[in-house]
């Protein structure tokens, strides 16, 4: 090719990116993308999950059971997103705040201020995360994420991004008061605060939690509608406004038969009436206005009741959540853990006290809740404590990587005391508060479909499946199948195709609902094998009206894990 077409060739390849560009979006987020081995692995290796037999701990079989993975959290993310896809309701993650003070490693290293793929390389690591993350809330779900002045900016636009959650899911960045004292060091201003960001999954399907408005204090006063408005409290009914119109400005009749002008008797200049003439006399006769007598005529009021508007509407008798908050500094949660470990082992771990107010905002009892930048275990803790508190039955995971044997010397030991009890500081015993916990680390099993591979991971895959259908009791452990259950609820792996009509005899008796896998080389159905047993269960439908669906569900393995890595690590 001469150097000529070459020229020719290049121009008119800068034409067509020029097209392309314009083609684009010009408003929106860009960074560098950086490979990151764990991410580049996955191309390579698939994740299982492996129990530590050892470190389970089981103080109440009726209640749920707790998770915590140890392994880096794009691997537990992505084993989740097969176990639990769409499952979560509330998602809260404590990430790295890219200081450059060796608080993010990214590729087994530190990343350093200096850096200057320091952005691109945080933007990097979160967006697959997230991406991950999303998969797994429910539509009613919702996520919180800490972060500071770093990268608080990027954070948004990243979560803004149509791709991930979309701005017309953003809740609220909640402002909170990290510091207790000011910081004399400081060059210019002492920073005290951060940030908690929160987005819904899908905004209009969230129905956050709302506090009573009675604790909003000022409702003292009492009269005969009590019972059916609530107490209220009184507020001048005129106003020295800025919004003067002239439709506001008339006098009112007080008891006395004299006229009230707003501003007082003498009609000030620019004083109106907050309501409307016709308001006002509907306000007198369903008794929301009140005159009281002054030394220079008459003052006029209207009653602002707790449960009704003022036009004697019915409300909400709570009222949202205010996005400050400033209860919760950091040096609570250093406490928290030198009183479990009688010693400091970490600097400014989150206190349970923030995460307990953030998990509460969701109004579900039952909620599953994921934290996968677990840390020192806190979320554990305060779901724990949660659950004491209101008799609820969360549930939560934990995923934390070991890096200084945080997950095996803190977290861990962390949620054992707080689940069995503990001598604090003072040597005072501290009650458990009971609970159930599994202990898995993640695994890998070769990502080449060779028909060896896909029976390694069939044979790897006994946890995962276990935690995806929550049933971890043991009823039948043999080398042809397994059988385990939770409650009237029945996981069965078949190894051997063989054993289908074994494995049939031996749950034909079981009352309740059973999930089946069987192992398969490619993506068999199986339903015929198990059409007599899925009929019989129709056939008790139509008599006893008591149950719906099958009482078989089957999936293919490894199939049906390799379609979801397939999707993720595409």
């Amino acid at each position: 090719m001469s150097k000529q077409s070459e020229i020719e060739k290049l121009k008119g390849e800068i034409e067509r990116l020029k097209k392309e560009l314009k083609k684009r979006k010009k408003y929106g987020l860009v960074w560098e993308e950086k490979p990151e081995e764990v991410v580049e692995m996955c191309k390579e290796k698939l994740p299982v999950l492996k129990e530590v037999k050892n470190k389970e701990i089981i103080t109440n079989k009726n209640k749920p059971v707790n998770l915590l993975i140890e392994g880096d959290n794009y691997h537990s993310l992505s084993v989740l997103n097969y176990t639990h896809p769409k499952s979560i309701d509330v998602i809260y993650i404590d990430p790295p705040y890219n200081t450059g003070n060796k608080d993010f490693i990214f590729n087994d290293k530190y990343v350093d201020p200096e850096d200057a793929y320091r952005h691109s390389k945080w933007l990097a690591f979160m967006e697959k995360r997230l991406r991950l993350a999303k998969n797994l809330l429910k539509d009613t779900g919702v996520i919180f994420i800490s972060i500071d002045d770093n990268e608080v900016a990027q954070l948004k636009l990243l979560m803004d991004n149509p791709d991930l959650f979309g701005e017309d899911n953003f809740v609220a960045i909640f402002p909170r008061k990290s510091g207790v004292a000011p910081r004399i060091d400081a060059k210019h201003v002492s920073v005290e605060h951060d940030y908690v960001i929160c987005y819904a999954r899908k905004f209009n399907s969230l129905d956050l939690n709302k506090i009573y408005t009675a604790e909003n204090g000022g409702y003292k006063l009492e009269d005969e509608f009590v019972k059916t408005r609530g107490k209220y409290k009184l507020n001048k009914l005129d106003r020295g406004s800025i919004h003067y119109s002239e439709s506001l400005v008339y006098p009112i009749k007080a008891s006395d038969g004299s006229l009230v002008w707003p501003g007082g008797s003498k009609r000030r200049k620019n004083w109106t009436w907050r309501w409307s003439k016709e308001k006002v006399n509907w306000g007198i006769k369903n008794k929301f206005i009140v005159f009281k007598k002054t030394k220079n005529g008459w003052s006029v009021y209207f009653k602002q009741y707790q449960y009704v508007d003022n036009e004697g509407n019915p409300i909400e008798r709570q009222i949202p959540f205010k996005s400050f908050i400033l209860n919760f500094p950091n040096e609570q949660g250093n406490k928290e853990l030198e009183n479990i470990f009688q010693k400091r082992i970490f600097d400014y771990p989150k206190p349970t006290g923030l995460m307990k107010y953030l998990i509460n905002l969701h109004r579900n009892k039952n909620a599953i809740v994921l934290d996968f930048m677990a840390g020192t275990g806190t979320t554990g803790q305060a779901v724990l404590e949660l659950n004491k508190e209101d008799e609820g039955n969360r549930q939560f995971i934990l995923c934390t990587n070991n890096e200084n044997n945080i997950c095996t010397d803190v977290c861990y030991p962390r949620i054992k005391k707080v689940i069995e009890g503990y001598k604090n500081l003072k040597d005072e015993k501290i009650e458990g508060l009971g609970g159930n916990l599994k202990y898995f680390k993640t695994e890998f099993v070769d990502a080449e479909p060779s028909d060896k591979n896909k029976i390694k991971l069939t044979k790897q895959a006994t946890e995962m499946l276990c935690v995806k259908e929550g049933t971890f009791e043991k009823v039948i452990d043999n080398e042809r199948f397994k059988i385990f259950k939770n409650s009237g609820h029945y996981t069965g792996i078949i190894w051997d195709q063989l054993a289908i009509p074994v494995f049939k005899k031996a749950i034909k008796d079981i009352k309740g609902r059973f999930s089946v896998y069987v192992f398969s080389l490619g993506d068999e159905d199986f339903s015929e094998e198990f059409a007599d047993l899925n009929k019989k269960r129709s056939e008790a439908k139509s008599r006893t009206e008591r149950s719906s669906g099958a009482r078989i569900q089957l999936s293919p393995i490894p199939e049906a894990i390799l379609r979801v890595y397939r999707r993720i690590f595409k």
